[in-house]
């Protein structure tokens, strides 16, 4: 087949018509069924990595006022939630977290376990002399957030649980086979790479952690019941994972609780809508009942 040649003063316009039909491709996509690049880092006041529970867990701080810790979801790292760090050390102290064996943080050959997750929490909130503290967690992170509430209620304050479930049976099946949460999966197993002090074992960290996935969470109606905090249940309304009927479920259990429902979002709003989700959260946080 003989080659196609293209006059020089052809090609600009070719690629210019390449490029909108690119452009047109990408505005064909709902926010929902994006996943906008992960946020840069935070510049931190402080970065630690803290020796606590046997392993090495890396956390950092910014900003001064009251306390909020912010959790990450499973298989992610701290940076995710950057856009609602900044935006919240505009008034607190945030401190943040990579979970045991996730983004920068060191694991050991313990089982992993929402208990010995949320322990690692407690734990470093003592090394840094935090009483109390607010929290926003996003899925992982926000059933962390519940099992503090449950098991050391004198230790959180206000909760934002975003995309959360508190039962297996809370999850759509087959979710990590959707696109979105697809690309997810193998962006977090790149990023492991790149920050993990065992960047050849995300194989074997999934594998570790996906355990866990298979029975937890998985508490009663009567443990929910015993919530105290104030608690905001968001989700967004094209969740990959969680059923909405769940979502619902929750909000009605936990007393007093709030539920906020986010248009044209999915398990990851804080990336495809900041704007929106950081709005929520301060309203939240820093209003009044």
């Amino acid at each position: 087949m003989p080659q196609l040649r293209i006059h020089p003063r052809i090609k600009p316009l070719l690629a210019a018509v390449v490029m909108m039909a690119a452009a047109h491709a990408a505005n064909a996509l709902e926010r929902w069924q994006t996943l906008p690049p992960t946020p840069a880092p935070v510049k931190w006041t402080q970065e630690r990595h803290s020796e606590l529970r046997g392993i090495r867990l890396y956390n950092a701080e910014v900003g001064r006022g009251s306390p909020v810790i912010v959790l990450h979801g499973g298989l992610a790292n701290s940076d995710y939630l950057a856009n609602q760090v900044r935006t919240l050390s505009r008034n607190h102290r945030v401190i943040v977290v990579d979970s045991r064996g996730h983004g920068r943080s060191t694991r050991d050959a313990t089982p992993y376990g929402y208990d010995l997750m949320a322990d690692d929490v407690i734990a470093l909130m003592d090394q840094l002399k935090i009483p109390r503290a607010d929290i926003v967690g996003w899925s992982d992170g926000a059933i962390q957030a519940f099992d503090i509430a449950i098991r050391h209620p004198e230790r959180v304050g206000k909760i934002v649980a975003f995309g959360v479930n508190t039962k297996t049976d809370g999850l759509i099946p087959d979710f990590d086979k959707n696109p979105v949460f697809a690309a997810y999966i193998e962006r977090a197993g790149k990023e492991y790479a790149k920050l993990s002090p065992t960047p050849n074992d995300y194989d074997a960290f999934v594998a570790q952690i996906g355990k866990m996935w298979e029975t937890e969470p998985n508490w009663t109606d009567a443990q929910l019941k015993t919530i105290r905090s104030q608690v905001l249940v968001m989700d967004g309304d094209h969740d990959e994972g969680i059923q909405r009927t769940h979502t619902e479920y929750i909000a009605k259990t936990i007393p007093h609780a709030r539920m906020l429902i986010l248009p044209n979002a999915s398990h990851f709003a804080f990336i495809q809508d900041p704007k929106s989700f950081d709005a929520a959260i301060v309203k939240f946080l820093d209003g009044t009942r």
